[in-house]
């Protein structure tokens, strides 16, 4: 299962009204970065494949391919704004170390 916070509701809410009433988030995880991999967000609107798995939270749908879920299982998806910028960040319980930069991890 995967929470979607708030914050991260209401930006992409905003995101898709700008682009495409039609579009769900997708999240994945991928190989790369210092620490292995790296998490990816694109919209699209093609419908879910038969293994993904989906999310819905006040009307927003998160979809996650099966492959990403084995990392990403009881993650949080966020979004954060502060002076450093603003980015959708993912709360994983399942990380064990970061790299400095906090782009990538390792499982």
């Amino acid at each position: 299962m995967i929470t979607i916070s708030d914050s991260a509701v209401k930006k992409i809410k905003t995101i898709i009204a700008e682009e495409d009433p039609s579009l769900k988030l997708r999240v994945f995880v991928q190989g790369g970065g210092c620490s292995g991999f790296q998490y990816g967000f694109t919209l699209e609107e093609l419908p879910a494949a038969d293994d993904d798995f989906t999310f819905e939270r006040d009307g927003v749908g998160v979809v996650i391919d099966s492959m990403s879920m084995q990392y990403m299982n009881e993650a949080e998806i966020d979004y954060k704004e502060d002076m450093m910028g603003a980015s959708f960040t993912i709360k994983n319980p399942n990380v064990t170390a970061t790299c400095g930069c906090g782009s990538s991890f390792t499982i």
